[in-house]
């Protein structure tokens, strides 16, 4: 669920300094440098795949990543990777849109699904910084926050092992007050839900997208 997601021109114009080329699918299993906007003045990179700070070994470092590409908002406040950062370190990932796929009998079929009316929008998760032992290096990782799908995207994805997700989408006009580290929990909890149906779009692709280089724009365009 959320495993991939597609960035285009704005974002480069927004961090042109960050990302050196155009791309329109992101994979998020091979843990790909990412920007992302903390409550921090700059544009940042990140790692996808969350790493606690407190593994202690590179193998339980590359493990955990794994299983924390994304975090269920309903189990966030308990969960021992996710429950720190959740309360100080929020995040937005800037995106043009996300894919998943709709299973129909024995078929998996692929869709691209995006907002109507804004270019860019914003996923809601967290970070970490991580201190590698064995390079003494600091990493800087992420994960993407999932709710329960929204008519549209629960229609879409109806399979897999996570079936009926879709990624937290912060609205605009709250996308400052995500990054507030004076939020109670009780106020974050407040955005865990699916964004408005009426505000999104989607539409099926070519089932061999994942075979195209990241900076095909045939990528997104719509299945004949």
């Amino acid at each position: 669920m959320a495993k991939r997601y597609g960035v285009k021109t704005g974002i480069i114009e927004m961090a042109k300094e960050i990302l050196e080329e155009q791309k329109y699918r992101i994979t998020a299993f091979t843990n790909p440098l990412c920007p992302i906007i903390t409550a921090n003045p700059d544009m940042e990179l990140a790692q996808w795949g969350l790493i606690p700070s407190w593994t202690k070994t590179v193998d339980e470092a590359q493990k955990i990543r794994k299983i924390c590409l994304n975090a269920r908002a309903e189990t966030v406040f308990q969960l021992p990777s996710f429950r720190v950062p959740i309360h100080t370190k929020r995040c937005l990932i800037p995106a043009t849109g996300y894919f998943e796929f709709h299973h129909q009998e024995k078929t998996k079929i692929p869709y691209y699904i995006f907002l109507k009316n804004e270019e860019i929008f914003s996923f809601g998760g967290i970070y970490e910084f991580w201190h590698n032992p064995t390079t003494k290096e600091l990493t800087q990782t992420f994960t993407v926050l999932t709710v329960p799908a929204n008519e549209l995207c629960r229609e879409i994805h109806n399979g897999g092992k996570n079936p009926f997700r879709m990624p937290l989408i912060i609205s605009r006009k709250y996308e400052r007050h995500w990054l507030d580290h004076s939020l109670k929990e009780t106020d974050i909890q407040q955005f865990f839900h699916p964004f408005d149906t009426e505000q999104m779009y989607a539409y099926p692709i070519a089932k061999d997208f994942l075979k195209k280089r990241p900076d095909d724009v045939t990528i997104i365009e719509r299945a004949a």
